[in-house]
């Protein structure tokens, strides 16, 4: 490991430890292990989950601005940064934004992309997603995504498009914050045969939303609103971070990482 190259690898964040460890910790050790030559450090762009896991679990974790200033005073001058953001939205930007305002206090300073980059990024998580978690052909699996209020958002749209043209008919996707909601997604499944559904977190952690907006057990819940209209429902919370296929898609975008400019 040269002491002058770092690899920084840069998360939203989640306060849940179990599913932490299974989708954040795993993309950065799969990462190390990709760049061995690099030290690595976390960085994540929540500032309200780094506070709160500071405050509740006395876990410290750097913001960007936080980690790059760590790296300068540690003589480093050579830094990969990889996001494991699903879209080039809000977070990403945020990030961005941070690495432009240090990056000249690095000689070289270069990032990979989000997840969901471009087309063929979306149909190679389609086909991670499909094998994964798609058992059952006679039950819809019904994806819940983030949702954002930036331009990126119709994502989510092309993506629910994409599942079914590769013939993946039984998988729908929704998100929490934005469109298609899960109004739509019902409105979707009253016009098919399913009677069986499955719920999934679209989302690199299974956090907060997949716990409780998702598999909870409160009436606004996905899980409950998907019964209320005659469903049978069960609901996996494993985050898109727990897939090796989605991690070999980060360490590619870690391979093809452009100079920052």
């Amino acid at each position: 490991m040269e002491q002058n190259k770092a690899l920084l690898v840069v998360s939203f964040g989640t306060s849940y430890p179990e599913t932490r460890a299974k989708t954040i910790e795993k993309l950065e050790a799969t990462l190390q292990a990709a760049f061995p030559e690099r030290k690595l450090y976390r960085a994540w762009t929540s500032r309200m989950i780094i506070a709160k896991v500071g405050r509740e679990q006395n876990l410290q974790v750097d913001t960007v601005a936080q980690a790059l200033a760590r790296m300068q005073a540690e003589g480093v001058d050579d830094v990969l940064v990889q996001p494991t953001h699903i879209l080039p939205g809000v977070e990403n930007d945020l990030m961005l934004a941070e690495l432009q305002a240090q990056a000249g206090n690095f000689a070289q300073l270069s990032v990979g992309q989000p997840l969901l980059a471009e087309a063929a990024d979306m149909f190679k998580t389609i086909d991670v997603v499909a094998k994964e978690l798609d058992g059952e052909p006679d039950k819809a699996l019904v994806l819940m995504g983030h949702g954002t209020s930036h331009q990126i958002n119709p994502v989510y749209a092309a993506l629910d498009y994409m599942f079914k043209d590769v013939g993946h008919t039984n998988i729908f996707v929704g998100t929490v914050e934005a469109y298609p909601a899960l109004d739509n997604v019902l409105s979707l499944l009253a016009k098919t045969p399913y009677r069986r559904v499955r719920l999934a977190p679209f989302m690199i952690v299974a956090g907060d939303h997949a716990t409780n907006d998702m598999a909870g057990d409160e009436p606004d819940s996905w899980k409950s609103r998907l019964q209320e209209a005659g469903y049978q429902v069960d609901c996996v919370l494993r985050g898109l971070g727990e897939l090796d296929g989605i991690a070999d898609i980060f360490v590619q975008h870690a391979e093809a990482a452009q100079p920052l400019r």
